[in-house]
C-alpha cells in the first residue's frame, strides 16, 4: 500500500512557484549577467601607502565577485601626469583633494580607507552594474565640453546685459546732466567712475549670488531649470521685439524711471557718479539680473570657487565695456549724448532681438550640454 500526504499537490505547487520565482529574479539582475555593461572605477594611489595597499587588496576581491568592473589605478607620487590627472578628475566631479586613496564611481567619491567603508563601494558597484554609470575619466572630457560651454555662455550672457537699452539710458542720462556744467573732460571722469562702480557693485552681487547657490548645491534639476529660465527670458525679449510695450518689458519698470532719472540728474561731480552707480545697479536688477542669474547657475554647477571669481571678471569687464565705449565716444567728439540717446530708442527693439536670440541660443545649449552628460 503506497502513502501519499494529501498536501503533496500544495507542495509540488509552491516549489514550482519558487523556482519561478528564482529563475526570474537571476534572469533580472544584471549584477551575475555575463553581458552586462563593463563599469569603470578609478583609483588614485601613492606608493608606500598602507591604506592604498589595502584598498587595492578590497578591490581585487570585488573585481572577483564582479567580471565586469574595470579597475583602473593611477600612482600619484611619482608621476606627475597621473597626479595632474587626478586633479581634472577631482575638478569634475567638484571634489576637494583630501589625500589617497582615492576612488572614483559612478556619482561617489571615496577618500581614504576603513572596512566600514566597504559595504557602501560595493552598493555603487552594483547599482553601478544594474543602472549604468558613466567612465570617471569621461567626465574629464565632459569637463572639456563644460569649459567651452562656459566660455561661449559668459561672453553671450555679459553681451545681452551689455547690450541691454536700460544701461544705455541710464548712462547717457548721467553724462547729459555732467555735460550741463559745460565741463567735458569731467564728463569723462564721471561716465568712467560711473562705469566702475556699476563694475564692482555687480561684481560683488554676483560672488554674493554665486556663493549662497554654492552652498545650496546645484542639482541636475537646478541646472536644468537655469537652462529653462535662460529660454523663457529669451522668449520674452523677443516678444520685446515683435509686440513692444505688450504685457510687460523687459526693462527698468515704467513706475521706477521718474525717481531714477531725478536721481541722476542732480549728479555733476566724480564722486557722486561713482556712488551714484551702485544705487542705480539696484534699479538696473530687474531688467539685467536675468542673463545674470543664468551664468551665476552655470558657474555654480560646473566651475570652482577660484575659476568662477575669474569668470565674473570677464563678465563684467564684457557688461561694462559698452558704458567706456559712449563715455570716450562723447568725450572724443564722435556723437553727443543726445544722438547717442536717439539712437538707443530708434534701436530699442533690435537691441531686444539680439539679446533674446542670444540669450534663447545659450539655454538651448545648455539644455544640450545637459542631454549629452557633459553638465
Amino acid at each position: 500500500m503506497k502513502f501519499r500526504s494529501p498536501a503533496a499537490p500544495g507542495i509540488m505547487r509552491n516549489a514550482f512557484l519558487a523556482l519561478l520565482l528564482v529563475a526570474a529574479c537571476s534572469g533580472a539582475a544584471p549584477v551575475s549577467a555575463q553581458d552586462a555593461k563593463p563599469v569603470e572605477l578609478v583609483l588614485f594611489y601613492a606608493r608606500g601607502c598602507p591604506h592604498c595597499v589595502a584598498m587595492q587588496g578590497y578591490l581585487a576581491t570585488l573585481h572577483e565577485r564582479y567580471p565586469q568592473l574595470r579597475v583602473r589605478d593611477y600612482e600619484v607620487n611619482f608621476d606627475a601626469g597621473n597626479a595632474r590627472l587626478f586633479e581634472r578628475v577631482a575638478d569634475a566631479y567638484r571634489f576637494k583633494i583630501e589625500g589617497v586613496p582615492t576612488v572614483f564611481l559612478g556619482e561617489r567619491v571615496f577618500s581614504g580607507y576603513a572596512e566600514s567603508m566597504q559595504p557602501e563601494i560595493e552598493r555603487q558597484v552594483r547599482r553601478c552594474l544594474a543602472q549604468g554609470c558613466a567612465s570617471p575619466l569621461g567626465r574629464v572630457r565632459g569637463t572639456a565640453q563644460a569649459r567651452t560651454l562656459t566660455l561661449s555662455a559668459v561672453l553671450s550672457g555679459a553681451a545681452v546685459d551689455a547690450i541691454n537699452p536700460c544701461a544705455f539710458a541710464v548712462l547717457i542720462i548721467l553724462i547729459t546732466a555732467v555735460l550741463g556744467a559745460g565741463d567735458r573732460k569731467r564728463a569723462l571722469y564721471a561716465g568712467l567712475a560711473f562705469s566702475l562702480s556699476v563694475f564692482i557693485s555687480y561684481y560683488l552681487m554676483g560672488l554674493g549670488l554665486y556663493s549662497a547657490v554654492e552652498a545650496a548645491g546645484v542639482t541636475r534639476g537646478l541646472y536644468v531649470a537655469v537652462a529653462a529660465l535662460a529660454i523663457l527670458i529669451g522668449l520674452f525679449n523677443l516678444k520685446d521685439y515683435l509686440w513692444y510695450g505688450k504685457w510687460f518689458v523687459m526693462e527698468v519698470p515704467l513706475s521706477w524711471r521718474p525717481k531714477l532719472k531725478g536721481l541722476i540728474q542732480r549728479v555733476t561731480s566724480i564722486p557722486g557718479a561713482f556712488l551714484i552707480g551702485f544705487v542705480v545697479s539696484l534699479f538696473l536688477l530687474p531688467c539685467t539680473s536675468g542673463p545674470y542669474i543664468v551664468i551665476l547657475g552655470l558657474l555654480a554647477r560646473t566651475e570652482t570657487r577660484a575659476a568662477a571669481m575669474l569668470w565674473l571678471v570677464l563678465y563684467n569687464v564684457v557688461f561694462v565695456v559698452p558704458m567706456i565705449a559712449i563715455t570716450a565716444a562723447v568725450y572724443f567728439g564722435l556723437t553727443t549724448a543726445e544722438k547717442a540717446e536717439a539712437w538707443r530708442t530708434s534701436h530699442l527693439q533690435v537691441m531686444h532681438l539680439i539679446a533674446g536670440l542670444i540669450i534663447l541660443l545659450l539655454g538651448l545649449a545648455m539644455m544640450a550640454s545637459r542631454w549629452l552628460g557633459y553638465a
